[in-house]
């Protein structure tokens, strides 16, 4: 019996030995996660939130956020990308310090009230996901010189009710300091993946912070 126990214990250490190997080498293949280098820093802004209050890069300090620039009217990527973020805001409920900031460049039709009735098709938490608009040529400023995203180019057709904003369909990534982390397509499935990736590590700075600073009281 011994002599049968022997060559079979030999056969699955080293069954199991070629597994380990082969995920030790296939992991180490994988390349790391790249290091979140700030991109540049937002200037200070002032918008209108959706509830009637001002919105400036101080409110948002001290938060995780994801930005991206819409209209409510338009009918091609803005559902997209505000589907998506519905998708974010479901999948970090658990994480207080996130925030989403949609930006209307479209802030002569897209009033509190609009965009409060936008906000509530995509049940977006008023506290979490917020809607902002302001003065068009603040808006513009803000997406080109502040976000670095092209935005609020105008095109209208022959009647008034005719139009179209190009503006960007990126989401961007900002720190608790105000600073830029990542830009992401929203119609790229990698790119989603990566924002996903990207969040969850800022988040866990964020947490990870706020934890040596309880320590330190």
């Amino acid at each position: 019996m011994q002599r049968f126990w022997v060559p079979l214990l030999v056969i699955v250490v080293g069954v199991v030995s070629v597994y380990l190997w082969a995920d030790l080498f296939r992991f180490a293949g994988q390349p790391s996660a790249p290091a979140l280098e700030p991109l540049g820093t937002l200037p200070a802004f002032d918008l209108i939130e959706r509830r009637q209050v001002p919105l400036r890069l101080d409110d948002l300090r001290g938060k995780v956020w994801v930005a991206d620039f819409m209209y409510t009217s338009c009918v091609e990527v803005c559902p997209l990308q505000s589907a998506e973020m519905a998708r974010l805001q479901a999948g970090f409920a658990a994480h207080p310090d996130l925030r989403l900031v949609s930006i209307s460049v479209d802030p002569e039709r897209d009033t509190p009230a609009v965009l409060s009735a936008y906000a509530e098709k995509f049940q977006a938490d008023p506290e979490r996901w917020l809607f902002a608009t302001g003065e068009p040529d603040a808006i513009v400023r803000l997406a080109r010189e502040g976000f670095r995203l092209s935005a609020a180019s105008y095109v209208s057709g022959e009647d008034d009710e005719d139009y179209t904003f190009i503006h960007s369909n990126r989401f961007v990534l900002v720190d608790r300091q105000g600073r830029i982390r990542g830009y992401y397509r929203s119609t790229d499935s990698d790119d989603l993946a990566r924002l996903r990736r990207d969040l969850t590590v800022l988040l866990r700075q964020v947490a990870a912070s706020g934890a040596a600073s309880h320590r330190r009281r």
